[in-house]
């Protein structure tokens, strides 16, 4: 199984020309972008301990703050929350590229199972596939992001007029969060090759197949769990909710709440998004080629949801804090009169500014990811795209059809993260001002905090995904259109 390779760009293949045999599967399309996930995350973990750690030593020799313990703990803090957001994505992202590669890999896997090969063997050398992209991004991430971080401390001291600080980049600690990215990397390919146990020596007579939605139905396990996952979580939220009505601490119920149904949602992701998808479909018209993109994507639900999934974590993140920091805003300006103190707005402002920017990063690897499983889609699917050219399809029409799949599969990502948003964006803000007095008439406790939407960070997330639809259709386009329809039709 390591020894062949599925589709190698010919770009990759002169990238590793001398690959050994036993790492030819370097070159197998996603794992150059299951690499860049994984230093993506590592980079960023890098970057925030360095920030963090730069931004202490600054406010110590502040002689007006000293050493502040309790700074340093809520720096650390925020540095976990926003590092675990992003490898939480990254192995989601890398999880669901490894199910995708395995379903290529179905028929190569069941040839090996042919000759003797046991299914576990097979599964631990994917795991052990995931171990070393893990461990390359992660080294990768980590001298890109310490070198990042020298170059933003030495340009930081000049800006800041504190060039008195001494801090040093290189440390340690950077160790942690690459060493995190790697060991989650690994697990991640451990549980996306699940299927590998599955595949039955009869499949070699077949190609890549991915679950389609009758088999879905027949999860019972995975299903009961993802709903009472959901569940659960749930009636924390509104416990959550309920307990902010008289205290703020109600926060941190709502937390685990949210945290509890979002893993439901995840879990279930190949179960829900497809009356979405459904939906959006029909926004689409009834030419060929779009009701063969909204049949593509229904056909194999769990396929379309792994592409999805990734935009719906970032774009409900992006909007669930922008939500609840408004309406943060909102509250404290009307129980503060009607009007903010200047400085105050600026560091809401400022704050606003860096939470989106931070949970940005994990949005970049979110859509790293739908690019990644549109294009490996794509090279799965070149006997049916064969076909559809042989039966008359034009190459434009091939083209529209991979765009409107692409389209069909962000905004309905897009639709329910806005909507997950700013419903746990909202839940967040009334468990924690629930029990503010708005002003000194009204009585405390019991306040229902509307939401205050950001129009601006919400336009600009619709006309990223927007972006992101088109710029990742590009290269499953032109794969798309590449191959000659007697080509196609012969590959496996």
């Amino acid at each position: 199984m390591t020894g062949a390779t599925v589709d190698a760009s010919p770009a990759t293949a002169r990238l590793w020309p001398a690959a050994s045999p036993h790492l030819a599967w370097l070159r197998d399309r996603g794992m150059g972008a299951s690499i860049l996930v994984a230093a993506l995350s590592s980079a960023f973990g890098a970057v925030l301990l360095s920030a963090t750690g730069y931004i202490a030593a600054v406010l110590t020799a502040n002689p007006y703050i000293g050493d502040s313990e309790t700074l340093g703990f809520v720096l650390g803090i925020v540095s976990v929350i926003f590092l675990g957001i992003a490898i939480y994505v990254g192995a989601i992202v890398t999880a669901n590229t490894f199910s995708t590669v395995v379903a290529g890999r179905t028929r190569r896997i069941a040839l090996m199972r042919l000759v003797g090969a046991s299914a576990r063997s097979q599964r631990a050398d994917v795991a052990r596939q995931g171990l070393l992209v893990g461990v390359l991004g992660a080294m990768l991430g980590l001298l890109a992001g310490t070198g990042f971080s020298a170059a933003c401390v030495a340009v930081a001291g000049t800006l800041l007029g504190v060039d008195g600080v001494s801090y040093s980049v290189v440390h340690g600690a950077l160790l942690i969060p690459a060493a995190i990215v790697a060991a989650t990397t690994w697990a991640a390919a451990w549980v996306g090759s699940r299927r590998v146990l599955s595949v039955t020596p009869l499949q070699a007579l077949g190609g890549s197949v991915e679950t389609a939605h009758d088999d879905l139905a027949h999860r019972k396990g995975r299903n009961a769990v993802a709903i009472t996952l959901f569940a659960l979580g749930a009636l924390l939220l509104a416990a959550g909710i309920a307990l902010g009505l008289l205290v703020p601490f109600g926060l941190i119920v709502a937390f685990f709440g949210g945290l509890l149904s979002f893993s439901g949602l995840v879990l279930g992701a190949a179960v829900f998004m497809p009356p979405v998808l459904r939906l959006v479909g029909r926004w689409f018209g009834r030419s060929a080629p779009a009701r063969l993109a909204a049949e593509n994507a229904l056909r194999y639900p769990e396929r379309s949801s792994r592409m999805a999934i990734g935009i719906v974590i970032g774009v409900t993140l992006i909007t669930m804090f922008a939500v609840a920091l408004e309406t943060t805003k909102a509250v404290l300006t009307a129980s503060a009169g009607g009007s903010l103190a200047p400085d105050l707005v600026t560091v809401l402002d400022t704050f606003v500014a860096i939470v989106t920017v931070l949970i940005g990063v994990s949005a970049v690897i979110a859509a790293v990811g739908l690019v990644n499983l549109l294009t490996l889609g794509i090279v799965q699917r070149r006997r049916e795209l064969g076909l559809l050219r042989a039966l008359g399809l034009s190459n434009a029409q091939v083209r529209r059809m991979v765009l409107a799949e692409a389209a069909h599969v962000t905004i309905a990502a897009v639709a329910s993260g806005l909507v997950l948003g700013v419903a746990y964006g909202w839940a967040g803000a009334q468990s924690l001002l629930g029990s503010v007095r708005v002003s000194p008439d009204s009585p405390t406790g019991g306040l229902l905090v509307a939401p205050a939407m950001p129009w601006l960070t919400l336009l600009a997330v619709v006309l990223a995904a927007a972006a992101l639809a088109l710029i990742g259709a590009v290269v499953p386009t032109r794969l798309a259109t590449r191959v000659a329809p007697v080509e196609a039709l012969a590959a496996d």
